[in-house]
């Protein structure tokens, strides 16, 4: 049974695990020819496996976000497999817990690399093919750490501030080729993020944060990624109550700095 994306294709990254693999389901569950990049093949093919859409609409297909000189070739054997690709969603990406003087300078540009250049590797790679059609849409999976700031967190939070800027610039310059950039910014969601963070020295964090633990589920933030695509949102914040750390950031910063240095995770 098909829904809103019927027909649509969609290429998501970071499609092994959490919201990702949320976001394959829900997208083949109304009806869309999904296309599922990670590095774990098996992984892709274990969430391909569990879809309730045909598997003929399944397509899977690893990738290294950290490896862009490879995208332009992906992206054709998408364009062969389906013909064109309708959405790009960005979702890959790591996450960081280790403090600014301790963090070796080799992480801070190993999560610039994979959350930041790939992401913007891959939308240069689909992007012409879309502004030809005069049709489509970029989403990318941001995060609220693209508009706050924690301890422990700076490489990520700056890699998301990135984010942010580079596709508010790319959204104006493309506004009259009739393709949608849409920033979807989740809060705490119960994902394996937290355990694959890297520390300071690379290694992973190996540990669920406890307001990981008690987010939004993947599900739940999937299904509202849908719902603003659909909508063709230019941005939606997604979570509990720590979305409203946004607004007081902006109209009452001195209160936002005290309450954030108490924050260790």
């Amino acid at each position: 049974m098909g829904g809103r994306f019927d027909g649509k294709v969609v290429w998501i990254t970071g499609a092994s695990s959490g919201i990702g693999e949320a976001l394959v389901r829900a997208f083949s569950a109304e009806g869309a020819r999904v296309v599922l990049s990670a590095r774990r093949e098996s992984e892709l093919r274990r969430v391909a496996s569990s879809c309730s859409g045909p598997q003929d609409n399944l397509y899977v297909l690893p990738l290294d976000l950290d490896q862009a000189d490879h995208f332009p070739s992906l992206a054709r054997l998408v364009e062969k497999r389906f013909g064109r690709i309708d959405i790009l969603l960005n979702n890959g990406g790591i996450g960081q817990r280790g403090s600014v003087v301790e963090t070796l300078m080799e992480v801070d540009r190993r999560i610039m690399e994979t959350n930041y250049f790939g992401t913007i590797a891959l939308t240069k790679a689909v992007l012409p093919a879309m502004i030809a059609r005069r049709s489509g849409s970029i989403v990318v999976i941001s995060s609220l750490m693209g508009y706050l700031d924690t301890p422990l967190r700076s490489a990520y939070a700056a890699s998301k501030h990135a984010l942010q800027g580079y596709f508010d610039c790319l959204r104006a310059e493309i506004a009259g080729d009739n393709i949608d950039v849409v920033m979807v910014c989740p809060g705490f969601v119960r994902t394996e993020i937290s355990r694959h963070a890297l520390t300071p020295t690379g290694r992973k964090h190996a540990q669920m944060d406890r307001a990981q633990e008690r987010g939004l589920s993947a599900e739940k933030c999937a299904a509202r990624t849908l719902d603003a695509i659909a909508a063709r949102r230019r941005e939606v914040l997604i979570g509990g109550l720590e979305v409203l750390a946004v607004p007081l950031k902006r109209f009452l910063p001195g209160l936002y700095a005290t309450i954030v240095r108490r924050v260790r995770r």
